[in-house]
């Protein structure tokens, strides 16, 4: 079964990058957010199976998503892909429920170990047809 992502970073090549990974390893990209705040919004209307979430943004940054995120669903899958030099924000984003952390610049076979991965975990949670 396919899995659906939403992809929130409000560098364009970053989610481009992202998302021809991430077709290229059968994901459906069902869409993107440029902030905190549209990727709550996007999340809640589109429901995807996982998300990735950069933290710094404008307006409203990563941790905003993350809890907005949060509140709609407590299971949400978010996968942070951020700069290596936000330990302290970090720490919060898996405090706060991150399922897993990933450093840009990526390399593309880190970023599909870990969409496998949330991949696999949330297929565990699915009701399995007999």
């Amino acid at each position: 079964m396919t899995k659906r992502l939403l992809v929130i970073d409000d560098a364009m090549i970053i989610r481009e990058m992202i998302k021809d990974a991430a077709r290229e390893d059968g994901w459906e990209i069902v869409g993107h957010a440029t902030n905190g705040q549209e990727g709550i919004e996007q999340f809640e209307k589109l429901q995807p199976d996982a998300v990735t979430l950069d933290l710094v943004m404008p307006e409203f940054d990563g941790m905003h998503g993350l809890r907005g995120i949060k509140q709609l669903n407590r299971d949400a899958q978010v996968l942070i892909v951020s700069a290596l030099d936000q330990a302290e924000i970090l720490k919060e984003a898996l405090r706060a429920g991150a399922a897993d952390f990933i450093a840009k610049p990526f390399n593309k076979g880190r970023l599909l170990a870990a969409l496998q991965k949330i991949a696999a975990r949330t297929a565990k949670r699915e009701p399995q047809l007999v």
